[in-house]
């Protein structure tokens, strides 16, 4: 039975999906009139009405003056409700500050202001649907700053959804809401996963510090051969002199500095490579180690410090990132 329902609810959220488009286009800042704003009684409203109702039935039936007095006395009150619990986010202003950047699964502060427009408002809930929910209290006199919290599912430009303002004030018998997209955009880096750290590499200057290494130019030492050691970097002329046989090693000066390289990391995919080189870049701000990153087609030089880090991060974030991690694909 519910799969033969799925159908027709999927079809009815995307009809609603594009109606709020319409209705509540996306933009930084909102000002809440009759055409942002939904209303209908809650379950104890709906509960408050049959009973009322039930009051006038009774009263009409034995004609008593008393309980038709109460039956329409609860449905003033019922009426006169709709106006006070609309007229609580009526007007109200709702802009969009500023977004933190976060790892992909943490919660990302959202810096809203409520502009509350010369009126003073009572009990509003303001939420994502997978975030925190707060209750706010605005006094008329000047905005408000809020912070809400919402998870950062994906790397990249991560779209959250419509943020949802409701209110049952004052007496719960009505709930008006809204849900307004506020073009809030989160900068997500990949979510760090713990990894060994990436060998140095050889300097074309001579700059670092001179380490034997296997296809260096310079000789470094001879040491004892070993078997499975290349037959052109045996000592021939030591081993004719009867001095033994010895293997040359050759040396390179290393770049003491850390390169975050792509190309160090094989065998893995694209998010895995990502994770492990956000965990060694802050690995390497820990440490206060010079790094740089390397990227098919990027190279940042090696630096260090907090601008230094955001910027490796942010690179590693907007790396060919995910069609799906903006609402609608695309980039901002």
């Amino acid at each position: 039975m519910w799969k033969l329902l799925a159908k027709p609810r999927r079809w009815v959220e995307r009809r609603f999906q594009r109606f709020l488009e319409r209705a509540i286009p996306r933009r930084q800042s909102v000002k809440l009139g009759q055409k942002q704003l939904f209303i209908l009684p809650t379950a104890n409203g709906w509960g408050y009405m049959f009973a009322a109702s039930l009051i006038w039935l009774l009263g009409t039936n034995y004609e008593n003056n008393l309980a038709l007095a109460l039956a329409y006395f609860l449905a003033a009150l019922f009426l006169v409700a709709i106006v006070h619990t609309f007229n609580n986010l009526f007007r109200l202003e709702i802009k969009y500050l500023q977004a933190k950047p976060v790892f992909a699964g943490e919660m990302s502060e959202v810096q809203l202001q409520f502009t509350p427009g010369g009126v003073n408002r009572f009990a509003i809930d303001a939420y994502w649907s997978e975030g925190n929910r707060i209750r706010l209290q605005l006094p008329r006199d000047e905005p408000q700053l809020i912070t809400l919290y919402v998870p950062a599912k994906q790397r990249g430009w991560y779209r959250p959804p419509r943020v949802t303002l409701e209110t049952t004030f004052p007496v719960g018998l009505w709930r008006c809401w809204s849900h307004i997209d506020l073009d809030v955009l989160i900068l997500t880096y990949p979510k760090p996963i713990t990894c060994k750290p990436l060998p140095h590499s050889a300097s074309d200057h001579q700059q670092g510090q001179l380490q034997p290494v296997s296809g260096g130019e310079d000789f470094y030492s001879l040491r004892s051969y070993q078997a499975g050691d290349s037959l052109k970097h045996v000592a021939w002329k030591h081993y004719a002199q009867g001095r033994g046989l010895h293997t040359k090693n050759y040396s390179a000066h290393l770049d003491t500095r850390i390169w975050l390289d792509w190309s160090l990391l094989p065998g893995l995919d694209r998010e895995a490579r990502l994770s492990r080189l956000a965990y060694l870049a802050l690995e390497a701000e820990k440490l206060r180690d010079e790094y740089g990153l390397k990227l098919p087609g990027l190279e940042l030089p090696p630096n260090r410090g907090k601008n230094h880090l955001q910027s490796i991060l942010k690179a590693l974030a907007l790396f060919e990132p995910p069609t799906t991690s903006v609402a609608g694909g695309g980039q901002p």
